[in-house]
């Protein structure tokens, strides 16, 4: 049983105690374990194996003995037991956006419906409109909700996403006077996918910004129109709302919105325990019911006692806990980046000759590049054999003694074979200044086999860089089953880097594995992948999952200067 079926049992746990009005500390108990399960870098199945299943944070010994039945049988008799006094349906419709734990056992209990089909005929038939407390429009919104699941993705992946909402609020900011125009929601956190476009703003007059929004020709379908906010679907179907508030609000209202829910849960906690109820309006005082309002977040943080946590971190770890001792770290910025370690150019499957890709990264602000077409093995990718592999290096020998600014380093990107072999040989590659090593086929070797292959090539000491470490394509493909623990240990041990692949289809390794590596001591490395010069431009996908994985400057090798860098590469050659 994998991590996500272990949280999600523990959260319908979590919602059926809340419905029961268990207490508070209880449902808690369980959601705190839900939220480091959900971050946890590694299987539960081996913490178990290794006994330490009790140093994931929030498991005691109740929730040990719990989690170990889930794991050992696949069932646990607490959770079956439970369920059973709720209506059939309870848990079923809780899974639809919008509807609670309460809503959903009313639902059921008072409509027999046990499934979403059942609900939607409800809602058509006028019987949930019908129902105490409900009315025509919350039964329009459920629909909606219903009808959007089924017209759309769950989640878009962040590289479809960020361009989409920049393209909008361009498009907004051409035509209305707005103070303040931001992405909310997962889009500013970060993740790799989200579920839908969250926008804020400020204006003077929010009906202009309003009627512009949903007369945008990106709109497919107004959803909803109001005197300050409104939603659309777009072509893409992807859903996208706009609030607009007044300007000494927008700090306490772009961070409600920003999220994520167990953060703004934690934060609650922390302002109830200090007489506070916190709001997307702002702060009251519970005792004069006097209402602070909070034009900026910093403020917002700062009276709570709190550092201002950076997006980025709010997702309801230790968040919290480090800044009230103003312990966060200083997250990796762009700017702390002195080259980019993974492109490629027209010697392969690259569109640009070597000299573009050096001007565009001088353009781009970097003191280097690395050059890392493909091998030979790749053939679809018209990899280099080993003599082209040498041309190619005397090329960049030459264009180096022109160049002004920036350097190119000569690299490759070398294919792991199936058998855990280089698609090139040791002596070929010990010429290069950066060697990465990738997988690209037999994707679907068993876990324990795949282990082993991307191993020998961590141990390689030619080999500075993993590239691509799980494979993954977001929304197309999924992750090589592999052992990421065992892995991260050997590279920690032999001083290989791990790359955070910037692609915006990739963003491997995520930041979960990001997070991990770094804890172990990893060396990461960014890289773009980039095939354009215009790729050069995705390495922000790359620092926002370094941001996500609490990455700090020291922690990625091209944050170094370029002698600095050459020689951390070259005394993984040393005897």
């Amino acid at each position: 049983m994998k991590n996500t079926e272990v949280a999600r049992v523990l959260q319908e746990i979590a919602d059926l105690l809340e419905i029961k009005q268990e207490s508070p500390f209880k449902v808690r108990a369980y959601r705190k374990a839900v939220r480091a399960i959900e971050h946890l870098p590694v299987e539960l199945e081996q913490l178990l194996r290794e006994e330490r299943l009790r140093e994931v944070t929030g498991i005691g010994d109740a929730l040990e003995k719990k989690i170990t039945e889930l794991l050992e049988t696949g069932h646990l008799k607490y959770y079956e037991e439970l369920r059973a006094g709720f209506p059939e349906g309870t848990v079923a419709l809780m899974k639809i956006p919008g509807i609670g734990p309460r809503t959903a056992l009313r639902l059921a209990a008072e409509l027999g419906a046990n499934t979403v089909e059942e609900l939607e005929a409800a809602i058509l038939s006028g019987r949930v409109a019908e129902m105490v407390r409900m009315g025509e429009k919350s039964a329009e919104n459920i629909l909606r909700h219903i009808q959007s699941l089924r017209t759309r993705d769950k989640r878009i992946p962040i590289g479809v996403a960020l361009p989409l909402a920049e393209e909008i609020m361009e498009t907004l900011q051409q035509s209305c006077h707005l103070s303040h125009l931001t992405p909310a929601g997962s889009l500013r956190r970060f993740r790799d996918t989200i579920r839908d476009i969250d926008l804020m703003a400020t204006a003077e007059d929010a009906s202009p910004v309003i009627d512009a929004f949903v007369r945008l020709p990106q709109a497919r379908e107004v959803i909803a129109k109001g005197s300050t906010k409104a939603s659309i679907y777009t072509y893409r179907n992807i859903q996208i709302d706009l609030r607009v508030v007044e300007h000494d609000s927008f700090g306490s209202l772009l961070q409600y919105f920003t999220g994520s829910q167990q953060h703004n849960i934690a934060l609650r906690e922390r302002g109830q325990h200090r007489g506070l109820k916190l709001s997307e309006y702002g702060i009251t005082d519970l005792k004069t019911s006097a209402l602070e309002k909070f034009a900026a977040e910093e403020p917002f943080y700062q009276r709570l006692g709190l550092q201002y946590i950076p997006p980025e971190l709010r997702e309801g770890g230790r968040e919290i806990e480090l800044a009230e001792a103003n312990s966060l770290p200083g997250l990796l910025e762009t700017t702390d980046l002195k080259g980019d370690l993974h492109v490629h150019t027209n010697w392969s499957d690259g569109h640009h000759s070597l000299e573009e890709v050096a001007l565009a990264a001088r353009d781009a602000g970097y003191q280097y590049v690395a050059i890392t077409d493909h091998s030979k093995g790749l053939g679809v990718a018209r990899g280099l054999t080993e003599e082209r592999l040498r041309e190619q290096a005397t090329a960049i020998k030459t264009l180096n003694e022109t160049l002004e600014g920036v350097r190119l380093l000569g690299g490759i990107e070398v294919d792991i074979r199936a058998d855990g072999s280089l698609d090139m040989p040791d002596s070929a590659l010990a010429e290069l200044d950066v060697v990465i090593a990738a997988v690209h086929s037999a994707l679907n070797q068993e876990e324990e086999k795949m282990t082993r292959r991307i191993l020998k090539a961590i141990e390689n000491p030619h080999v500075d860089i993993i590239g691509h470490p799980t494979c993954r394509l977001l929304g197309q493909r999924e992750p090589i089953a592999v052992d990421m623990e065992t892995l991260l240990r050997a590279a920690a041990q032999h001083g290989t880097a791990m790359e955070i692949n910037a692609m915006p289809d990739r963003m491997d390794l995520k930041d979960l594995h990001v997070f991990r590596a770094r804890e172990l001591g990893v060396r990461l490395s960014l890289g773009t992948d980039a095939h354009r010069v215009d790729h050069l431009r995705y390495m922000r996908f790359g620092v926002g999952v370094a941001r996500r994985g609490w990455c700090q400057p020291q922690h990625l090798v091209n944050t170094l200067p370029l002698p600095e860098l050459l020689r951390l590469f070259a005394r993984r050659t040393s005897p």
